[in-house]
């Protein structure tokens, strides 16, 4: 129980500041009081679980005795039943709750003090039983004080009364509830207490019977279903509904359609039915049928089950109502309301408070109805998801084909309905391996079809609760299988249906259980799920009511949305130096803004090349490109190469199918780049050519600079510095022309670099301190942190060592502070390289060591090798042996991998 809800259990609405030490210094005085056992009560969350078996309960072990009781006295054995009532009379020790005036302690009073009454009442019918009216009526005389309005009691009262000779005391005990209840409620005696009146004033043999006490009951009605033998799983929601029923709550079961809501609700149903023995009811509400069952039938039909005949059956719904509250007041009736529609179906429905207890299931949440609490279903775990498999379709086949069986579970979604129906078509065609099942239901375009036996149908009982979804609700459901995604950001139904407040949308969806809430992510948004079978059902129901037009439409407006969100996120990184020249996509903006870009671009990177993916299918070849360029930024933070390489591999088919040229060239540049991080330098060097082609035909100078500045990198990690300096010059051209200005800045720390290594010493330094100037003006740190890294190298050829680790510090910090691990590493390597050249082992090697784990993470084979090298042969100086063949045979298998010389490390 969470701590808020033992506050208000503890002090209602209004609680003392101090409330929550009070109950914390109560859980440390009760654990302490428990000594030993002290950890059954342990601390969950923001709350406390005591565990204790049944036995430890007073209320568990009372309610069992009051059942075995009832058993052994229904089998005849009074006295058995007489010493097991009294035992549990025993275990009261005054009012529950004592000293505890809040709503809900007041609730759970009246409950508990029913069940005290009852057995009281079962104690004296015992009595009578036994021959004690003495002891009988003097215990009844004193209840009819305490509880004048028991009707129960009266009658008891009056047989004890008659039977101890005193004819005329009983039928003053009538007279008096008569009068109290005529004067006080306008009501009469109930027909029991009548009947046994009249039979007092007629002197009616009958009741010196034992039956007078009480007639076998005529209308004591077993309508649950019967329980499914193969039921399978669903254990904690069974447990859950199985205290809730038996702590005088009201649980209401519910889920997406073919989680087994009604198979569970009978099987919680027959576990709990022996402690309702006046009846167990159930009525099919009809909630998800074109006109769900009207309340005043229903209560006609629950009156008939309780004895009502249509002769005497009131006509209205709250006279109805009321018979039926006194037909099951005193009474214990379990009723099981299947199907609801919503909460005004079940509100008349349910019985007054006492010895009855309800269970509803429902498609819909049910927020409004009072004292639900809710239990919500979802899809089997894969392994009970098996075992169902196996007991409607056989055991021995599934353990023949266990990958198979597995297959099928999984295709049907772990749904129980699917799994149930594809158990039967097995079971029904002996000659069939699982394998020809499996085929079939992998051919999406015919899955749901497959699932379909009699009259249990998958895509039937979807349609049941998809046709009562309001209009704009029943369109986003359809469109949003479009998507294929596994889960989704709630902002996504907005462009999905073309409007920018969709929260209504949102809630009708979930409220159906068509859409499930999973959480909110870490970056702040609600995220959904669409069971697979659905999102299958909902794509052909899209394909089935909306023209291939508006469904481009509502997939362009979607990608126009995850566009306008990539560049938002994109444009919070550091400034990128991949600064194309924009496409012509129309952007649509969501109701949401984007306010940590990791975060968002990390939530959503399974989605990221499913969005790609989807423009490709629906050829729209210009916002492809556009996206896979506006992730290149993440995908470069992270190191996420294969997710770079496979975006813009969809997106550069795409291209060159529609023929467009800008998206082709500006998709070159982006794999170019990608190459050069994984060494491969010829595809590099091929990518970025054909790139810098289709600028020039396309007359696109920043493009042109962009593929410029990637071939001098190619050019400069391959030692052809002349040809890395020609591009370079060109490219800062370019970029001063068109105005990019971190281009500017990175470019001439690059040309400084090289043209130191060309003997332009004094000169060299010069224009990577122009560059560095150029980062910080721009407020570009990261710009800053690279040029730094590049200042530390010219620093150290020149023999400033000291000077050369202080730009590294500066810029491994600035690294770190935006979290770019990878150019941190870059950092440490460079670090550790210094100190190998100053033959300090200490510090040298724990940078390199850690820079080699980051490059050896990301893929960067030429870098690790560097760094391993250089450690390597800094071990050997220092007698490390064995570490250093380690690390040497580790570079030498990495260098074996790339080029046929081992060139020196990329700085980027």
């Amino acid at each position: 129980m969470d701590r808020d809800q033992i506050i208000e259990c503890a002090w209602g609405p209004k609680p003392p500041r101090s409330a929550l030490n009070l109950v914390q210094k109560c859980v440390g005085d009760l654990r302490r009081s428990l000594g030993a056992d002290g950890g059954v009560l342990e601390t969950v969350g923001s709350g406390y679980r005591l565990r204790v078996a049944p036995d430890q309960l007073d209320s568990a072990v009372f309610a069992q005795s009051l059942t075995q009781a009832r058993t052994t006295r229904n089998d005849g054995d009074l006295a058995t039943a007489w010493e097991r009532l009294s035992q549990a009379v025993a275990l009261w020790r005054g009012p529950a709750f004592s000293g505890i005036d809040t709503p809900a302690a007041e609730t759970e009073r009246i409950r508990l003090e029913e069940y005290r009454l009852a057995a009281l009442e079962d104690l004296a019918e015992l009595d009578l039983l036994r021959g004690e009216h003495g002891l009988a009526v003097a215990e009844l005389s004193r209840l009819a004080i305490e509880h004048p309005y028991r009707e129960r009691v009266r009658e008891l009262l009056m047989i004890g009364l008659y039977r101890g000779e005193r004819q005329a005391d009983a039928i003053a005990v009538y007279e008096d509830i008569r009068r109290l209840l005529a004067d006080e409620l306008g009501a009469n005696p109930g027909h029991r207490l009548q009947r046994v009146h009249a039979q007092v004033l007629r002197a009616d043999p009958a009741l010196d019977l034992v039956s007078a006490i009480r007639e076998p009951e005529a209308h004591q009605p077993r309508q649950l279903p019967p329980d499914i033998a193969d039921f399978t799983g669903q254990e904690a929601a069974l447990s859950a509904v199985h205290d809730l029923l038996t702590g005088g709550q009201l649980p209401v079961v519910v889920g997406a359609p073919g989680t087994g809501k009604s198979m569970l609700a009978v099987r919680a149903a027959h576990r709990v039915g022996e402690l309702f023995p006046d009846g167990q009811l159930y009525l099919d509400l009809a909630g998800t049928s074109a006109a769900p069952r009207d309340p005043a039938a229903l209560l006609a039909e629950l009156l008939r089950a309780l004895g009502v005949t249509d002769a005497v059956m009131p006509d209205s719904l709250h006279e109805r109502a009321g018979l039926y509250r006194s037909r099951l007041a005193g009474r214990r009736v379990l009723l099981l309301l299947d199907d609801a529609a919503g909460a005004g179906q079940v509100r008349l429905l349910l019985p007054p408070s006492g010895g009855c207890a309800v269970l509803v299931t429902s498609r819909r949440w049910l927020p409004d109805l009072e004292g639900a609490h809710h239990v919500e279903l979802d899809v089997l775990p894969p392994a009970d998801a098996r075992t169902l498999l196996a007991r409607v379709g056989g055991a021995h086949r599934i353990e023949r084909e266990p990958e198979a069986s597995d297959a099928i579970v999984r295709l049907c979604g772990y749904l129980p309905l699917a799994i149930r129906i594809a158990g039967a078509r097995l079971a029904s065609r002996g000659a069939w391996t699982l394998g020809v099942l499996r085929e079939r239901l992998e051919d999406e375009s015919r899955r749901l079809a497959e699932l379909r036996v009699g009259d249990l149908d998958v895509r039937a009982s979807f349609q049941l609760s998809v046709r009562q979804l309001p209009e704009a609700a029943g369109r986003a459901f359809r469109l949003m299988g479009l998507l294929g995604a596994e889960t989704l950001p709630g902002w996504v139904v907005g462009p999905l249906i073309g409007e920018h407040d969709a929260e209504d949308v949102l809630d009708a969806l979930v409220d159906a259980n068509l859409l499930r809430l999973v959480d909110t992510d870490a970056a702040g948004q609600p995220r959904y799920r669409l069971h697979d079978l659905l999102r299958t059902y909902a794509a052909r129901a899209a394909a089935d009511h909306y023209s291939e037009t508006e469904r481009r439409a509502a997939v362009q407006r979607l990608l126009g949305a995850w566009l306008a969100l990539a560049e938002q996120a994109r444009d919070l990184f550091h400034p990128a130096l991949f600064q194309h020249t924009p496409g012509r996509s129309d952007r649509w903006q969501p109701g949401y803004a984007v306010a940590d870009p990791v975060s968002w671009f990390d939530v959503e990177r399974a989605t990221l090349l499913r969005v790609v993916e989807l423009g490709a299918e629906w050829g729209l070849d210009e916002l492809v490109w556009e996206l896979a360029l506006a992730f290149v930024p993440y995908y470069d933070h992270r190191s996420l190469y294969q997710d770079w390489r496979r975006s813009h591999r969809i997106a550069l088919e795409s291209t060159r199918a529609a023929g467009n040229a800008h998206g082709q060239a500006a998709l070159l540049q982006g794999v170019g780049q990608v190459h050069i991080y994984l060494d491969e330098l010829d595809e590099a060097r091929t990518a970025l050519e054909e790139s810098l082609r289709l600028y020039r035909d396309l007359g696109d100078r920043r493009g042109e600079a962009l593929a410029l500045a990637g071939l001098s990198t190619v050019w400069r990690v391959l030692e052809r510095n002349d040809l890395a300096l020609r591009c370079a010059g060109d490219a800062l051209t370019l970029a001063d022309q068109v105005g990019l200005p971190p281009m500017r800045a990175q470019l001439r720390s690059s040309i400084g670099f090289m043209r130191f290594q060309q003997g332009h010493g004094c000169h060299a330094g010069a224009v990577i301190a122009d560059g560095l100037r150029i980062a910080r003006e721009l407020g570009d740190r990261h710009r800053e942190a690279v040029i730094l890294r590049t200042m530390s190298q010219y620093r150290q050829h020149c023999g400033d060592n000291t000077e050369a680790l202080r730009c590294l510090v500066q810029s491994l910090t600035i690294f770190n502070e935006i979290g770019d691990e990878r150019c941190a590493a870059y950092a440490e390597q460079r670090i550790g390289s210094v100190y190998a050249e100053l033959d300090d082992l200490t510090r040298a090697g724990p940078a390199l060591e850690t820079a080699a784990g980051v490059f050896r993470r990301n893929g960067d084979r030429r870098n690790e090798a560097e760094c391993l090298q250089v450690l390597g042969e800094l071990e050997l100086r220092h007698g490390a042996a064995d570490h250093a063949d380690r690390h040497l045979d580790r570079a030498r298998h990495l260098w074996q991998t790339l080029e046929p010389v081992p060139p020196a490390p990329v700085t980027r």
